[in-house]
């Protein structure tokens, strides 16, 4: 299964993600708004540069297996930037995804940052400082966090073949590089 495939095979990248954004400050309630402030300008510099890459090279069977147009999350992190008076930028990177299965790597980085992102939503919840805080990106699916991911999971493990594992992998390397070096 390309699923778990992706886990082991992108664990240190994951790894490397959570302590550039201080992840465990968030569970012993030392996590600041400086700190949210980063996680989000860093995802949505993500989410700029490939969201559109992403869904553009996704055939038209994906659109609604995934239900893409659920899933699109740039203008949700941008009212969070709004929200935090952090601005909006151009694309200033590039970033290219050779094929569909390259655009499905990536696409579960950023869907794997939403599972994430729910409960960093919720324990910031109830963390001092965070009241006026909205989590539309990382509490974009609700209570459908963990439906929808199951979802990403399941067709990727039904329409990928294993012959396409590695330009998978691919794609979720070049978005975790891009992710952890754009600061």
């Amino acid at each position: 299964m390309v699923s778990e495939y992706l886990k082991q095979n992108t664990a240190n990248y994951h790894d490397a993600a959570e302590k550039l954004f201080n992840s465990e400050k968030i569970f012993n309630k030392t996590f600041t708004l400086e700190d949210y402030k980063k996680i989000i300008h860093t995802n949505y510099l993500m989410l700029l540069h490939s969201e559109d890459k992403i869904f553009t090279s996704l055939s038209e069977k994906y659109s609604e297996k995934l239900q893409l147009n659920e899933r699109k999350k740039l203008s949700l992190i941008e009212k969070d930037l709004k929200s935090l008076s952090l601005n909006n930028q151009e694309v200033s990177h590039d970033l290219e995804f050779n094929n569909e299965h390259e655009a499905l790597g990536a696409m579960y980085v950023i869907e794997g940052s939403t599972l994430g992102g729910n409960v960093i939503a919720k324990q910031l919840s109830k963390t001092e400082g965070f009241d006026e805080v909205t989590f539309n990106f990382f509490g974009c699916y609700q209570e459908n966090t963990g439906p929808m991911w199951k979802n990403f999971k399941e067709v990727l493990d039904t329409e990928v073949h294993e012959e396409n594992y590695n330009e998978v992998l691919s794609g979720a390397k070049k978005l975790y590089s891009f992710l952890l070096n754009v600061n």
